[in-house]
């Protein structure tokens, strides 16, 4: 399963989003102002897969640490994600 965020993590969405991606131990795609979660990075987050869209990051100032488990990706990427993905939810 694949929660997508797109909210910045200080919205009720953006906080929903990624609470229902640990919370279900689903992978997690961040894009647009998602990505500032990025920078959050606790415990809890750890244990599922993170995805960040480099564009968005750059975009916005963000340079995830050398040792973040954070995956940068691109556009065509978050395509192949979605299509191998069984289930998405989508978080505004």
């Amino acid at each position: 399963m694949t929660v997508v965020v797109k909210s910045s993590p200080d919205t009720p969405e953006g906080k929903r989003g990624v609470q229902m991606a640990i919370d279900m131990g689903a992978d997690i795609v961040l894009l647009q102002n998602g990505v500032y979660s990025v920078l959050l990075e606790s415990a809890s987050i750890r244990d599922i897969q993170i995805y960040a869209i480099e564009e968005d990051c750059l975009m916005r100032g963000i340079v995830a640490h050398p040792e973040s488990r954070v995956r940068m990706i691109d556009y065509e990427d978050l395509v192949d994600i979605l299509q191998q993905s069984d289930h998405v939810i989508g978080m505004m």
